[in-house]
């Protein structure tokens, strides 16, 4: 089980140097936006295109409409019922100076049982094809629909050659009231045609409009990004100053334990041992005896106190370096009968920042092996990696944890492992913490030394 902590963006701690320029944030916002406005216009183009489509459909209908109720539907006597040359020639002749121009190509005129009345194509005249339900539909209601037309379909044998065919049909009534269909025919081309000139008419004022929004986007963009790196450098600055304001209150703290109650206790145990040396070597009363448990039970925490005085503020790590304060993190171990090793080049030079932050990681992990894995053995290994990187590692044999665990489910002195995620982070290191019930642990560091 493995919870990763991976190098951030934000680097050093504190160090904005790193941080992108202005003008590159503000190029990479502005690529962006021209990535997203483009997106933006293809979909509208589409849409455009569509609706334009539709709306050219829709004058496609109304084109047959009228054609259909104000010139054809007039002419529909009952000598065109009946088939009368005469009928049928007067009709074709208003049909071909009236109603066969661009973009109508084809007309057709249907009754109810799908017999042809009439066609500008004589040779249809007569025949008798199978009618769709739709267009049995559109002949009861006088509704007007539209489809491609099927040329496959043998009473459109004869308009194969026309090209691509937008096919209109609507009801009509003779005179006597018969409910008829009539068919007209146009050049798709036209619908297409008519179709984009519709959403050319809408394009140039929807790029006008997107280049605006990018153009008005950009100085926003600008702000925003003076505006959140001005916030992360007074981050950045408040969280240096919580550090030293930090190291500074330990090394307070220690002063004040170590000038103060641990040289009282410390007295304090020499005159308890005084005067328990008073009572001579093998004084049996009471009150000797009182009197050196007290001087022992008093040095004890005088040790104590001295041992937690390093945990708050190491002194050999200023004075004497990194290797001399970890021997003194793991010398504690010996007392308890674990077994350690530590392992730290001796050419290896940090600076101050690093050999703190390592310091921090490998304390956490060596205190909470000590006081909660119960193991047999702790290794702290400290290796330069490459010449601008520095690994550490604590291991121990302990009884593990699922690490894999909700913050809080799991043992409490494993929490501040977790804790050191974001010191990791702030400082652009890599955290690794490995462990699972009943083989042990280890902790993982990488940090940049420059």
């Amino acid at each position: 089980m493995r919870i990763g902590i991976r190098k951030g963006d934000r680097g050093r701690l504190g160090d904005s140097s790193e941080a992108p320029s202005l003008g590159g944030a503000v190029g990479k916002f502005a690529l962006a936006g021209l990535v997203a406005l483009a997106v933006v216009a293809v979909v509208s183009i589409l849409v455009l295109r569509s609706i334009g489509t539709s709306k050219a459909i829709d004058n496609a209908k109304q084109l047959t409409r009228i054609v259909g109720n104000g010139i054809v539907e007039p002419q529909v006597g009952r000598g065109v019922l009946r088939g009368s040359p005469a009928a049928l020639h007067r009709l074709d002749r208003i049909v071909r100076h009236r109603v066969l121009r661009d973009p109508i190509v084809r007309v057709k005129l249907w009754t109810s049982s799908g017999r042809l009345l009439y066609s500008d194509e004589p040779r249809l005249i007569g025949d008798r094809f199978s009618l769709d339900p739709e267009d049995l539909q559109a002949l009861r209601t006088g509704a007007v629909a539209a489809e491609v037309s099927d040329l496959s379909r043998p009473e459109n044998r004869f308009e194969r050659g026309q090209g691509k065919l937008l096919e209109v049909y609507q009801g009509i009534r003779a005179r006597n009231g018969r409910p008829l269909l009539f068919e007209a025919y146009q050049q798709f081309s036209t619908v297409t045609s008519s179709a984009q000139d519709i959403y050319l008419a809408f394009v140039p004022a929807l790029i006008a409009a997107l280049i605006v929004l990018e153009l008005v986007q950009i100085p926003l963009a600008s702000s925003m990004v003076r505006r959140l790196r001005r916030g992360q450098r007074e981050r950045e600055s408040l969280l240096r100053r919580a550090v030293d304001a930090s190291d500074a209150e330990r090394r307070r703290i220690a002063a004040d334990l170590h000038d103060g109650i641990v040289q009282d206790l410390a007295g304090l145990s020499y005159s308890l041992s005084a005067a328990a040396d008073r009572g001579g070597p093998n004084g049996d009363d009471p009150t000797t005896a009182a009197l050196r448990e007290g001087a022992l039970r008093t040095r004890h925490s005088v040790r104590e106190l001295r041992g937690l005085l390093v945990e708050i503020y190491p002194p050999s790590l200023q004075r004497a370096g990194l290797a001399a304060a970890l021997s003194d993190l793991v010398a504690p171990c010996a007392r308890h009968g674990i077994e350690t090793r530590l392992v730290v080049p001796d050419d290896l030079a940090l600076p101050a920042r690093v050999e703190a932050l390592v310091y921090r990681v490998a304390q956490e992990a060596v205190r909470n092996a000590a006081a909660h894995a119960d193991p047999r053995r702790v290794e702290v290994r400290v290796e330069a990696r490459g010449d601008d990187r520095v690994g550490l590692t604590v291991s121990d044999d302990g009884r593990g944890f699922d690490a894999e665990a909700p913050e809080g489910a799991s043992e409490p002195g494993h929490l501040g492992l977790t804790l050191l995620r974001d010191l990791a982070r702030d400082a652009g290191a890599e955290l690794e913490i490995d462990s699972a019930p009943g083989r042990g642990t280890r902790v993982r560091l990488e940090a940049p030394t420059s």
